[in-house]
């Protein structure tokens, strides 16, 4: 893990720029972050729409997180940003945009050629980071993951046992064989879902829910499109990891 840049921002908490082999990556960490006095560590997710556009929110997710005393890191997706192009899931996300051009139903077929070699790439990445962020002497567990795609976050969830709590953000398309895996993810699980988001199939988001095998799952349904969250969701979702993981 190299740091490429390393400053305070006006609040104190401490942003770091970092890349992993090619992977280019955020860590923020609050003040009183110490070899002494370890904090617990929050892995943001995002959509696939590079961590330059995203970094706006993700920063302001980091702060908020780093005020209740956690440290946060995120790493941008295959194929995105800055990262070498890959050509295959581009001309999947040609395909969709043609297809909801059309107004044509999106198939399984689709769906799993959008979703399921980006969670094969992602997944193992997020995994090789975190092993790389748990190193650090400032952080330490319990780990939680925050965001989406939401298939990587049940795909994270349901094969890496550092993950102890997750806040899901339900709002991008969700393969079958994903919702056979959400079956095996039994941590505590916080989904956010805007129920009249233009982009999301609500069904599916409810079928997932459904397929979880946490005995503590809470589904927050907030009235409005995607863009639309209201600022109490993200406090409950803050409640929500300061609960499991502090």
């Amino acid at each position: 893990m190299h740091v490429t840049s390393d400053q305070r921002l006006d609040d104190e908490v401490r942003e770091r720029a970092f890349t992993l082999g090619d992977i280019p990556g955020f860590l923020w960490t609050p003040a009183s972050a110490s070899a002494a006095a370890p904090v617990p560590l929050i892995l943001l997710g995002h959509p696939t729409l590079g961590l330059t556009r995203m970094y706006p929110r993700l920063a302001a997710r980091a702060r908020h997180s780093a005020a209740q005393g956690f440290a946060t890191a995120t790493i941008e997706l295959p194929g995105c940003g800055d990262r070498p192009r890959w050509p295959a899931m581009e001309q999947t996300r040609a395909e969709l945009r043609r297809t909801l051009k059309a107004g044509e139903p999106v198939d399984d077929e689709l769906i799993d050629a959008l979703i399921l070699p980006l969670v094969d790439k992602a997944v193992p990445e997020w995994q090789a980071t975190l092993d790389a962020l748990l190193a650090r002497p400032e952080i330490d567990g319990p780990v939680g993951y925050s965001g989406g795609v939401i298939s990587i976050g049940v795909r994270l969830a349901s094969v890496d046992p550092r993950i102890k709590a997750a806040g899901l953000f339900a709002g991008s398309y969700v393969p079958r064989s994903i919702l056979e895996e959400a079956r095996q993810v039994t941590i505590p699980l916080h989904v956010l879902l805007q129920w009249d988001d233009e982009g999301n199939d609500r069904q599916a988001a409810l079928d997932l829910f459904d397929a979880f095998g946490s005995k503590e799952k809470t589904l927050e349904a907030n009235m409005g499109g995607h863009t639309g969250v209201p600022q109490f969701a993200g406090e409950s979702a803050a409640r929500f990891f300061t609960r499991h993981l502090n």
